[in-house]
């Protein structure tokens, strides 16, 4: 059967390029919505490590809010949330120590906020990604169609 701890990677390559991406920051710009940021932490042979995330930080953490780290299972076209930071970290909501039913639903929970938030980059016009650095000017930036 089919594993719902993963999502296809579908959506994710619907919206960008993953094979070429290097390691590095993009970011993808559009009229109607948020900038996002797409960080590639690193590259394995068969898979992809990223962060999802707008120009937007949390005021407290300083940490990108909301933000999704992401494995990319590139050989089995697959991939999962392994963090999410929606105001809170794992911690703050789980506990030191969740239970493996916890954890379990937690990480569904992830997945599924993930496929949500692809498919509401999709409807927001996000396709394509350019080099980015925090430092650039804005103009460098290009915005999608």
């Amino acid at each position: 059967g089919k594993d719902i701890r993963v999502i296809d990677t579908t959506r994710l390559t619907s919206l960008f390029d993953l094979a070429h991406l290097q390691e590095g920051r993009y970011l993808s710009r559009c009229p109607s919505g948020l900038d996002l940021v797409v960080e590639v932490l690193e590259i394995h042979a068969y898979t992809l490590e990223l962060r999802l995330s707008y120009r937007m930080q949390d005021p407290v953490t300083g940490r990108p809010d909301p933000s999704a780290h992401v494995r990319v299972y590139r050989d089995a076209r697959q991939a999962e949330a392994t963090h999410c930071y929606v105001g809170r970290s794992w911690q703050d909501v789980l506990g030191l120590r969740p239970s493996p039913r916890v954890l379990f639903g937690h990480r569904l929970r992830m997945n599924s906020f993930l496929n949500k938030w692809l498919e509401y980059l999709k409807t927001q016009g996000h396709a394509g990604l350019v080099a980015w650095s925090s430092e650039a000017p804005d103009e460098e930036a290009l915005s999608c169609a």
